[in-house]
């Protein structure tokens, strides 16, 4: 298992806002002598444009937005392009042989092709799926923020490349996500769902995904559904996220994950069982 991250993404800060460097550097703090840590790079637009519009590109390349709870931070452009950059260092790694996640900031799954938002600039997983795409046939993507993954579903809506699964707490922000449409698999979940029954939806829909037979699974690895998060109300514990990563390790596909949501001050140790089952 390897792990990608860089300094670089602790550097924006809003006062208040709940998506904060302390969410990567204590992470980071907490894994850095059990894994390799390797750097990411920047992508490019070409990489960008496989799943944005040069509008939106260059939105967040001059700035040009208002959104509250994704401000037009400085230089968050560049941050931006670096932690997609490192979802698809992780992919690379992962097709070749060797599970990897990235954890970096800002996360991705609700930027679609044409808007960002929900603290989301470029959407880091589809980015390195569509990436990934150039090189294998089909790939499944799990999210298991507690948020729906609505820019990913948007993004690859009726591609039959991709298989996408969402498993989230509704009604919740966006909104989205209430029921299943083409190859968009949804599970809406009600609040204060356990992590007993959490695991065993994922454990039936993952089954389906063996169907489609995809020869990479990426990730958007929300941890928000933590029974201490301070801004959903899901009943997930520590063990819970273990179990997550063994269901999808189970699978025994090319694996990768990117860091979505989670904001409890426990988020490290949710990553770090998450890791023990996805290494497994």
């Amino acid at each position: 298992m390897i792990l990608i991250s860089s300094e670089k993404c602790l550097k924006y800060h809003s006062p208040g806002h709940p998506e904060t460097p302390f969410r990567v550097r204590t992470t980071i703090d907490r894994l850095k002598d059990r894994y390799e840590i390797v750097s990411p790079k920047e992508i490019d637009q070409t990489d960008l444009e496989r799943v944005h519009s040069a509008a939106l590109i260059d939105q967040v390349r001059s700035g040009s937005f208002l959104d509250p709870d994704t401000p037009a931070y400085p230089d968050i452009y560049s941050l931006a392009r670096l932690s997609a950059g490192a979802a698809v260092k992780a992919a690379e790694l992962a097709l070749a042989g060797e599970p990897a996640m990235s954890l970096m900031r800002p996360p991705g799954h609700h930027a679609g092709r044409d808007q960002l938002g929900g603290f989301c600039y470029f959407n880091n997983v589809a980015v390195a799926t569509a990436g990934a795409l150039t090189k294998v046939k089909r790939a499944a993507i799990v999210d298991f923020d507690c948020h729906h993954g609505n820019g990913t579903q948007e993004i690859f809506l009726n591609d039959e490349r991709v298989w996408f699964l969402s498993l989230h707490q509704s009604p919740l922000y966006p909104g989205t996500g209430l029921s299943s449409n083409a190859n968009c698999h949804n599970y809406p979940l009600p609040a204060r769902t356990t992590g007993g029954m959490f695991v065993q939806v994922l454990h039936n829909a993952l089954s389906e995904i063996e169907l489609f037979s995809p020869n990479l699974i990426a990730v958007s690895a929300g941890f928000d559904a933590y029974k201490n998060d301070p801004i959903t109300d899901m009943g997930l514990d520590l063990h819970s996220f273990e179990q997550i990563g063994r269901e999808i390790a189970a699978l025994g596909l090319p694996r990768f994950a990117v860091l979505e949501g989670g904001y409890a001050p426990d988020l490290a140790e949710c990553v770090e069982r998450f890791l023990v089952g996805f290494d497994d």
